[in-house]
């Protein structure tokens, strides 16, 4: 029989739930229907998906330098995904590229 820890089983959980976070992201990418829709699946795929691998691969690596290395990855792309997703999608409306919007949920809610 194998012999899994409780770190094992839980960076095998954290690693598949960051695959699935980047399948998500992927299919978002590809079925979602404008551009700032799909800017928003990239978004979770760089910050949610890689995150939780980043972090299942963390606890396989123990205490060591490579987890180190591995939380320093990990900073900088909680730092500059979401600041480059932002730059990107205010670029796009700078250039006059605009969200896709509901016209009949303006006029359910009262007109607001």
């Amino acid at each position: 029989m194998y012999d899994m820890s409780i770190v094992d089983v839980a960076s095998w959980v954290v690693l598949m739930l960051g695959a699935l976070f980047c399948i998500i992201g992927g299919i978002g990418l590809y079925r979602l229907p404008d551009f700032f829709s799909r800017l928003h699946g990239a978004g979770i795929t760089d910050t949610l998906g890689a995150g939780l691998i980043l972090f299942g691969l963390m606890l396989q690596a123990g205490w060591t330098l490579i987890t180190v290395k591995l939380l320093f990855i990990l900073a900088i792309l909680w730092l500059t995904s979401p600041t480059s997703t932002h730059a990107i999608a205010k670029a796009a409306r700078m250039s006059g590229q605009e969200p896709l919007v509901d016209k009949g949920a303006d006029s359910a809610q009262g007109g607001a």
